[in-house]
């Protein structure tokens, strides 16, 4: 391996280490130990969560490919997987809000302990099952645990501003430590211990199992809407009409999509972008560096999130447009340095700078998710939480299976162009979000000068 990765993964290291350690009273919330011991139970879980997910995701084409499937025959699994997650997801939302956000998260657990074990069949049908059931999961990952969290901290009569602590810590280690830890241990089963491509989906069941019984111990059932008279149609209706009368909901969800599908869509062409003449590149290593930088992000949004000022809502229209230029790296480099055409070798020098800027990314990525978290804690309202971050995802899904359906109908210079203006658009959604929210203000600030006026016509 060259010390080129090296440098660049213990430079990462290096300003994580730092960040965290040079924290002071500023850039900590005071809380309570009550607070303290909630927050530690959830990151646990949701560590555990990630850590079955995270397991999983490096490994998914690869034990395809060793049944024998070919490319299309595992894309058309791979569409499977968000096809379910759109078709399925608003649903299980839904449920989650009416039978409890709890038996939500247990849900989760159980059907991708079973997606996990379908791995084990190199039937074609049998995969398509797991990719459907995964597809589920999905949907629950990304909605029901978080809104067990807010409705539970809320519950507990914790201050609002705390939310962000929980948050944070959580992407931290769940999406940073942990992915880390996850791709290292099954690159270990893999290829030290010999176990084969399957072995990282059982130990993921395993870390499943293991918080879905921290789950049924320890957390407490809450839910959105329990009223028995409201149907799952009368729900999407409530959700939707939430969403169309409430520009902010509105918003945050096309601001949502357009990030994660950029996001799920740079999933894809990293790879290809860092080796297109099949230079010989870690994949596992970088991903590990990807990951050490969205530590990093996560450990920026901590200190962000800790201080009244900037607003979320404010230093997101930077994040957003750091990510933009980040994905321009690529065709920047097509233009500016003639392509190598030697087959196999080292990464080459455009691919060093790409892989920087990828990096970038990565940390705006970490940003992203304690930042949209604490948004959607302030403007999507409570009764029908799950439902509506699912219709969030309905759109997202939908551009990802575009992607995957078309990924070899145009270049990569065009894919990353495009996710580089979605990117764009989003820091544009995020500025008028952020004149909604200062809107108000504006407003009461007129009508009191206005009322001094008329009370006072010469203090003007």
């Amino acid at each position: 391996m060259e010390v080129f990765y090296y440098l660049v993964f213990g430079v990462l290291g290096l300003i994580v280490a730092g960040l965290e350690l040079s924290k002071n009273n500023k850039d900590r919330i005071n809380t309570s130990s009550a607070f303290n011991s909630f927050k530690n139970n959830y990151v646990l879980v949701y560590s555990l969560m990630m850590a079955g997910d995270w397991l999983q995701g490096p490994y998914v084409y690869y034990l395809y490919s060793t049944y024998g499937f070919g490319k299309g025959e595992i894309g058309q699994l791979f569409i499977a997987g968000f096809g379910s997650s759109m078709l399925f997801g608003t649903i299980v939302g839904s449920l989650a809000d009416k039978q409890g956000r709890k038996r939500a998260c247990v849900t989760y657990c159980i059907t991708y302990i079973l997606s996990c074990i379908t791995k084990h069949s190199p039937q074609y049908k049998v995969l398509m099952v797991g990719r459907v059931l995964g597809g589920i999961a999905t949907s629950l990952l990304f909605s029901a645990f978080e809104s067990w969290l807010v409705a539970e901290h809320n519950k507990r009569g914790f201050e609002q501003q705390w939310l962000s602590v929980t948050f944070s810590k959580a992407v931290f280690f769940g999406n940073g430590l942990v992915a880390i830890i996850a791709g290292l241990f099954g690159n270990l089963l893999v290829h030290s211990f010999s176990l084969g491509p399957v072995a990282p989906f059982d130990a993921a069941a395993c870390f499943l199992a293991i918080g879905m019984a921290v789950i049924l111990s320890s957390w407490a059932e809450n839910y959105g809407d329990p009223s028995e008279s409201k149907d799952l149609l009368t729900q999407f209706r409530g959700a939707a009409v939430a969403i169309a009368s409430d520009e902010k909901i509105a918003l945050l969800g096309a601001i949502q999509s357009l990030f994660e599908g950029s996001m799920y869509t740079f999933v894809f062409l990293w790879t290809p972008a860092l080796s297109p003449n099949d230079e010989e590149i870690p994949h596992g290593f970088i991903f590990a560096t990807f990951m050490l930088a969205s530590m990093l992000g996560s450990s920026l949004a901590s200190r962000l999130l800790s201080r009244s000022s900037p607003k979320v809502e404010s230093y997101m229209q930077i994040v957003f447009l750091v990510s933009a230029a980040s994905l321009l790296l690529p065709i920047l480099m097509t233009l500016f340095i003639a392509p190598s055409k030697v087959k196999g070798g080292g990464i080459s020098f455009s691919g060093c700078f790409q892989l920087l800027g990828f990096c970038i990314f990565e940390a705006c990525v970490g940003l992203f998710w304690p930042s949209i978290m604490k948004m959607r804690s302030q403007y999507i309202p409570e009764e029908a939480r799950s439902t509506i971050m699912n219709f969030f995802r309905i759109p997202l899904n939908i551009f990802v299976c575009i992607v995957l359906y078309n990924v070899n109908a145009f270049p990569i210079t065009v894919m990353f162009g495009m996710c580089s203006i979605f990117l764009f658009v989003a820091s544009l959604l995020q500025r008028r979000l952020m004149m909604l929210v200062d809107k108000p203000k504006t407003n009461e600030w007129t009508q009191d000068k206005e009322r001094n006026t008329e009370e006072d016509p010469l203090n003007i």
